[in-house]
């Protein structure tokens, strides 16, 4: 190997290195010191003050109650659209994939559009005689844009997943006299499990950081995104606004971990 070779390669990783430096490690390393020039208590802020508490709890549960009803009703559509043969099929797929290339701004417009205090419900109700209906502004707006926001990555996902199974155990299945709910019982499941599993943690994930949505709708219902925004921003309050992001990542690093262990190959 000559000189020139072995210099190539440390030049070439230089850049990447100075990178992950610069906008991974030492933001990151700021991040954690931050709370302690308050004191230590402050990392545990989230534990001990009622109002951050709630947010985080909020959080959570929205998070949760969003990833199951995206896994039930996009495993169903993305099963349904990769078994069955119809005009339009793809073009339905790619409409139904459409809001991925909307950022959560957009989407929060649209649950106003709908819901809001001039939304087409309000409109619907007062031309009936009724109140302006309004919903956008609370939780269910925010669950509402939450599942629009993830619905369209868990129905590609189960798509591509339901396109790669294994055709021939369904087959075998029926061919031994199962019923359709055996055969979704003791193949689809197990088959589709890791991509369950998979799937889930990134919607939860995604859910638990989500701003532009919650900062287009979130006036009624505080998340946790909502509120490290207001502390360093309304507050200027930094280390309190660390000590809330530390606590959000750790609970988003936790999901994502489970899913990496409990999804894992058990023969490797």
């Amino acid at each position: 190997m000559t000189t020139n070779q072995r210099w190539l390669l440390p030049a070439c990783l230089a850049p990447a290195a100075v990178f992950f430096l610069a906008f991974w490690l030492l933001p990151v390393a700021r991040l954690i010191a931050l709370p302690a020039a308050k004191g230590w208590e402050t990392y545990f802020a989230v534990l001990t003050d009622s109002r951050y508490l709630a947010s985080m709890l909020n959080t959570v549960a929205l998070s949760l109650a969003v990833t199951v009803a995206t896994l039930v009703l996009g495993s169903a559509v993305g099963i349904y659209l990769a078994r069955r043969a119809f005009p339009g099929r793809r073009l339905l797929l790619s409409l139904l994939t459409l809001p991925l290339s909307f950022p959560g701004v957009i989407i929060g417009f649209f649950v106003i559009l709908l819901g809001g205090r001039q939304g087409l419900v309000a409109d619907l109700g007062a031309a009936f005689g009724l109140e302006r209906i309004t919903f956008a502004y609370g939780l269910l707006g925010l669950f509402l844009a939450y599942l629009y926001f993830s619905l369209p990555r868990a129905i590609a996902t189960y798509a591509a997943a339901a396109e790669a199974m294994n055709l021939q155990l369904e087959e075998a299945a029926r061919s031994l006299g199962a019923s359709r709910l055996r055969v979704v019982r003791d193949v689809w499941l197990p088959e589709l499990a890791p991509t369950t599993l998979a799937c889930g943690a990134i919607l939860f994930a995604t859910s638990m950081g989500a701003f532009g949505t919650a900062f287009t709708l979130a006036s009624k219902f505080e998340v946790i995104p909502i509120t490290i925004y207001n502390e360093f921003t309304n507050y200027a309050n930094f280390a309190l606004a660390a000590s809330l992001s530390i606590a959000l990542g750790l609970v988003t690093w936790a999901v994502l971990f489970a899913a990496r262990h409990f999804g894992a190959d058990p023969t490797r």
